[in-house]
């Protein structure tokens, strides 16, 4: 996936993109920032990317809340610590988790460098709605980490994440990166992005245009 920035930035306080992804997935909307469980969400840059954080960082970059997500990283530590392989990588790349098969050790939350898994504390379900639940996807359990899987379910009809259809700017593009004809190998081909601690060796396959 690429988010284009400029793109992203042009609704100041647009969240379609986090609101779809609640609304798809079933994720609850917890204030608390101890129990909040997060898909899809914004941060500063300077917490994005603390590497590239300095005093004389761009105005623009500093006053833009970035887009943040599972990477699916190329190696993810994730996969390599869970004990009962509830999270794995697919052949496409797709980093899964699977909320039945996990025991709620949070090793892979230990091993993610991104933030990018929720663990529920307390029970989803009674956060939800009768009204807002997607009966095409399944809710979960206290004691589980969940994360963004890409729209795996969407994928594997031919569709895009519900991210990408839900943006007004269509400042998330996603494709197979091993196609050099795809959309997101375009991007990369004619635009500087920058990608999250990639000096960790994840590899992550989430880029930024800048």
């Amino acid at each position: 996936m690429v988010v284009d920035m400029s793109r992203c930035a042009k609704r100041e306080h647009c969240t379609d993109c986090i609101t779809a992804c609640r609304r798809a997935h079933n994720v609850p909307l917890i204030v608390s920032k101890r129990h909040e469980i997060k898909w899809i969400w914004k941060d500063s840059f300077e917490h994005a990317f603390p590497e590239l954080a300095s005093d004389y960082l761009r105005s623009d970059l500093k006053a833009s809340p970035f887009i943040l997500l599972c990477n699916h990283c190329d190696n993810p530590p994730c996969v390599r610590v869970c004990p009962t392989k509830a999270t794995w990588k697919r052949p496409d790349g797709i980093v899964m988790m699977d909320m039945h098969r996990c025991i709620g050790c949070r090793y892979c939350m230990a091993g993610c460098p991104y933030g990018s898994r929720s663990f529920n504390w307390m029970d989803p379900r009674k956060a939800l709605k009768d009204s807002e639940i997607n009966p095409e996807y399944p809710t979960r359990t206290k004691g589980v980490v969940e994360k963004c899987d890409f729209c795996a379910e969407r994928i594997d009809r031919g569709l895009m994440p519900v991210c990408v259809t839900a943006c007004p700017e269509k400042a998330l593009v996603f494709g197979n990166i091993a196609d050099p004809d795809s959309a997101p190998r375009k991007i990369l081909a004619d635009r500087y992005t920058i990608r999250r601690k990639p000096e960790l060796g994840t590899q992550p396959e989430v880029y930024y245009t800048v």
